[in-house]
């Protein structure tokens, strides 16, 4: 059995990737351009994707092709259709990055609402040297105690990220981007009322037809200024020119962001045009790649690899 992984430095340093050759030849390559992907996959029983997309042109070239595993949660880069028609099954890991992702969300809100940016930047200026007193009020900031924590999309994540905002003390409420999604624990609201009433607006819903731009311009308008905005969830669900004018025009009090809707993030992104620098902090998606979920994802890989063999 070939087995071969595609694009294995978005996974970093994994020890457990060097077990996937027990299962068979395996060979892995660090980064996989399009116009190479047929000639990679040539022959090769199971492929390993993270971002290389396989389309139905791809897939229809790969005769050989028998498992699609995908190093991550979403299968938004298969032709799932297609693969399907085809007898190929596609094999997700889900689970592995709730706690890395849950664990980053609060990162960057803490980093916001506590003004970390300009404090750290105050100190390591000297200018704390120079106080006259033992402390600096210059930026206020507020405890997330007794504050509405919004949540858009109540999955595995949204419901960690829940947990732990009602263990701040935060009143919790949240929108099921589905519309079938129900949860006994927290109230259920409608989009436009969660972002009335939120302080805290949290992001951890998958990108499709329903969420693709469904923060933009209005949604904004309708949010409280003191609002703090977090998208760990997918980059194109927020507008991003909307985004960097609500925080310019600080209609909105922050905004953390993990995610883009061009990745990497191209050199024209009004991101970078942000006046208000204080008000946004941005990672380059990471939120799911703490050392233990990398981890936790290979291993996934591995045992869907084992499961579709023994069925075979």
């Amino acid at each position: 059995m070939k087995i071969v992984l595609l694009d294995a430095d978005t996974l970093g340093e994994v020890s457990a990737i060097d077990d996937l050759k027990k299962l068979g030849d395996f060979v892995k390559y660090g980064f996989t351009k399009q116009d190479e992907v047929i000639n990679r996959l040539s022959g090769a029983d199971v492929a390993i994707t993270n971002k290389v997309v396989l389309s139905k042109e791809i897939l229809s070239q790969l005769p050989d092709l028998k498992l699609i595993c995908v190093a991550a949660t979403g299968t938004d880069n298969i032709d799932i259709a297609f693969a399907s028609e085809k007898g190929i099954p596609v094999k997700n890991v889900k689970g592995y990055s709730t706690d890395s992702v849950a664990q980053h969300t609060f990162s960057l809100l803490l980093h916001l609402v506590d003004k970390l940016e300009h404090y750290n930047n105050y100190v390591l200026s000297g200018g704390y040297c120079k106080s006259a007193i033992f402390t600096s009020l210059a930026r206020p900031y507020w405890e997330i105690k007794g504050k509405v924590f919004g949540i858009i999309g109540l999955g595995a994540i949204g419901k960690r990220v829940a947990a732990i905002a009602t263990a701040f003390g935060s009143k919790v409420i949240y929108y099921s981007t589905s519309g079938v999604h129900d949860d006994p624990d927290f109230k259920r609201v409608d989009l436009e009322e969660l972002l009335k009433q939120s302080d805290v607006i949290s992001i951890h819903s998958p990108l499709n037809e329903k969420t693709r731009g469904l923060i933009g311009e209005k949604e904004f308008k309708l949010m409280k200024e003191n609002a703090i905005l977090i998208n760990v969830g997918r980059g194109g669900i927020v507008n991003e020119n909307a985004l960097i004018e609500a925080l310019n025009d600080n209609r909105i009090a922050g905004a953390g962001i993990d995610v883009f809707e061009k990745e990497p993030m191209v050199a024209s992104s009004p991101i970078l045009k942000i006046k208000n620098k204080e008000g946004l902090v941005v990672t380059p998606h990471i939120a799911w790649a703490s050392i233990e979920a990398r981890g936790r994802l290979v291993e996934g890989i591995i045992s869907n690899i084992n499961e579709w063999k023994a069925k075979c």
